[in-house]
């Protein structure tokens, strides 16, 4: 039996039967990882009033020149215009964006959602040559105002920027846009773990950061000139899902990946541990240095981006293993002690132990957390 192989199409037998890109394990069609937005490991959902530069659903970005103008949540929502025609192009889950008062934007405001897509995962495009690849954007968008939008594709130096525009005629209702952009043959483009391409959808854009449309240009473009401000109306919504970069002119199919396999995909990015991901209220094992402080080693389940960092939220324990069995200590402070790709040991401070013990680290509540970070 014979076969084509092909990057966008997918794979073609001597029969001419195709299995599509979209299908394959074999092809890496679409080069957004959660362009669905099925996954919310931060915040499951909790609406975030984010602050300058916060990630919202993994893998999503909102920056903001002011904070408090905008709130970002993943929705499920049943209840919004449209959404047989949301399930029915198979997207349970939507970013939400909605603004929070009439902002009048300054010529160096700046509103966007965005993704920072790995270098490693945009090398075959060749940008920055002259075997630059065309590539294709497509997306499902939705808002309670109507217009011409724009956004903005951008190199990790913020020395070359494509701005577009697309239309939205009808609001309130879900909409599929389709942009073709001509790969970029100047510039810089890294093909490391660094930041190969930013893609960028403007809420709300000055001058300072507005290009032309339909070119490369080089300069820190967010958004296209004249594109409309969600931020400029109180209460206004921006809606977007089915997000998918791929290459060649044509938008095809959203490439649909198993649940488990974009969760990975995240969690080279994030991953959050709480005692409901480990099975039961233990986070990791641990023994005492001394009687104040203990360490615990924790496999990742993937291996991270990068070495990761550590945030926390909610309270834990060390429950400590004695002749009368574990003893509960409370932790005061849990730090890095040593970071890789593969697995991190963290140092915490406890409640006066036994030199030498051995316990576990513990959540103390329903709300503890722990956050391993290897973003762009």
């Amino acid at each position: 039996m014979s076969l084509i192989l092909n990057g966008t199409d997918g794979v073609t037998f001597n029969d001419t039967s195709l299995q599509g890109a979209a299908a394959s394990p074999y092809v890496l069609k679409n080069r957004i990882i959660n362009g669905d937005m099925r996954i919310d490991q931060r915040n499951a959902g909790v609406a975030t009033a984010n602050t300058i530069d916060g990630y919202t659903l993994d893998r999503w970005q909102a920056n903001q020149s002011v904070t408090g103008k905008l709130v970002v949540q993943q929705t499920p929502s049943a209840t919004e215009t449209g959404y047989a025609t949301r399930v029915g192009a198979g997207f349970t889950s939507y970013l939400a964006v909605t603004s929070q008062s009439a902002y009048s934007i300054l010529s160096s405001s700046y509103y966007v959602v965005c993704q920072y897509i790995e270098g490693l995962n945009i090398a075959d495009l060749a940008w920055g040559t002259s075997n630059a690849k065309t590539v294709t954007l497509s997306f499902f968008v939705y808002s309670s105002l109507t217009g011409t939008f724009g956004g903005a594709l951008r190199n990790n130096g913020n020395t070359r920027s494509y701005p577009f525009t697309y239309t939205i005629s009808s609001a309130n209702t879900w909409t599929q846009i389709s942009v073709t952009i001509a790969g970029d043959q100047s510039g810089t483009w890294l093909t490391t773990n660094g930041v190969g391409l930013n893609i960028l959808f403007g809420l709300g854009v000055g001058s300072t950061y507005s290009g032309t449309s339909g070119s490369w240009a080089g300069a820190n473009y967010l958004s296209a000139t004249g594109a409309t401000s969600v931020v400029g109306t109180n209460g206004a919504t921006f809606y977007i899902t089915g997000v998918q970069l791929e290459v060649g002119s044509t938008a095809t199919p959203f490439e649909r990946r198993l649940y488990g396999q974009e969760l990975a995909n995240c969690m080279r990015y994030l991953y959050m541990m709480s005692a409901a991901s480990n099975g039961s209220s233990q986070f990791g094992f641990n023994y005492t240095l001394d009687a104040t402080t203990a360490l615990a080693y924790i496999a990742l389940p993937t291996p991270m981006r990068s070495s990761p960092t550590l945030t926390t939220a909610g309270t834990f324990t060390v429950n400590q293993t004695t002749s009368a069995g574990y003893v509960a200590k409370s932790v005061s402070a849990i730090s890095m002690n040593q970071s890789a790709e593969a697995g991190v040991t963290l140092a915490m401070t406890i409640a006066t132990g036994t030199s030498g013990g051995v316990g576990t680290l513990a959540a103390a509540s329903t709300a503890s957390r722990l956050f391993f970070s290897a973003e762009l």
